[in-house]
């Protein structure tokens, strides 16, 4: 089981979980057309905002978008909240979803992947080889290392997988902080709450703040790819074609600016 954050972090880590376990969706004043409501996974936020931006310049009302970790938005979807779009960071939590015909199947797509990798501050310049099994280890000391929850949030999923397959996880686990979100375990990285965190490639990127240290083979993990369907609940008018903008080639071009990928290989 992952490690309770320490007291001595309590104040820290309450903000930025409060912040995290809000949804940043901006409602349009009310004499505004809405867009569509769509649910993204948090490592999401900074290309959403630049895709919803490229999708208004083209005359149509701005996406509604709420940002929160994959389980959290998936439980709020399974709990009847009214959405158009839904973005996960992992299939499984859309297999979930899928096996519950909250999604319109016929809409769902893999369209992004990602990679993972450990960061620490940028003020630092530790060197770390993943290859030989005790050099995470020593390198932490007596810190810990933040991680999203392994049990349920798709980044720490990936985490455990790559951990384990590293031969590392038995000794790794008893120094886990796990968050509800990978960016809550970014944010206590770049506080100095924790020495180093396992993030996405394109959180690293996001966070001027922090620098790889380093990342973890593609074949140590799963591939992380990010689906998006449609909600059987969903009667905006402009869902589809937000959906469909989402799969074209210029909003790839934003994801891509991003650090995601486009080819997704599963």
């Amino acid at each position: 089981m992952a490690r309770r954050i320490p007291t001595s972090w309590t104040f820290a880590a309450v903000i930025v979980a409060l912040l995290a376990a809000t949804s940043f969706a901006l409602f349009p004043a009310r004499d505004e057309p809405r867009g569509p409501l769509v649910l993204a996974a948090a490592s999401l936020q900074e290309a959403m905002e630049a895709v919803a931006d490229a999708w208004q310049a083209r005359r149509h009302p701005r996406p509604v978008l709420s940002f929160a970790g994959t389980p959290a938005l998936a439980r709020q979807i399974e709990a009847g909240g009214p959405a158009d779009l839904f973005i996960s960071a992992d299939e499984q939590w859309m297999d979930e979803l899928a096996r519950k015909d909250t999604i319109r199947h016929r809409t769902r797509a893999s369209f992004l992947g990602n990679s993972l990798v450990i960061v620490e501050l940028a003020t630092k310049n530790t060197e770390l080889d993943l290859t030989a099994g005790e050099a995470l280890a020593q390198a932490l000391g007596g810190g810990r290392l933040a991680m999203a929850d392994p049990n349920a949030v798709p980044a720490g999923r990936y985490a455990k997988q790559a951990l384990t397959s590293l031969r590392v996880w038995p000794e790794i686990k008893p120094r886990i902080v796990g968050t509800e979100n990978v960016r809550i375990a970014q944010t206590l990285v770049s506080l100095g709450e924790a020495p180093f965190g396992v993030v996405y490639k394109t959180d690293a990127h996001a966070e001027p703040k922090l620098r790889i240290v380093a990342n973890f083979p593609a074949s140590s993990h799963v591939p992380i790819t990010y689906p998006l369907a449609l909600l059987e609940t969903s009667q905006h008018s402009d869902a589809e074609g937000f959906r469909q903008f989402l799969l074209s080639a210029e909003a790839g071009a934003i994801f891509r600016r991003f650090g995601f990928v486009t080819e997704v290989r599963k």
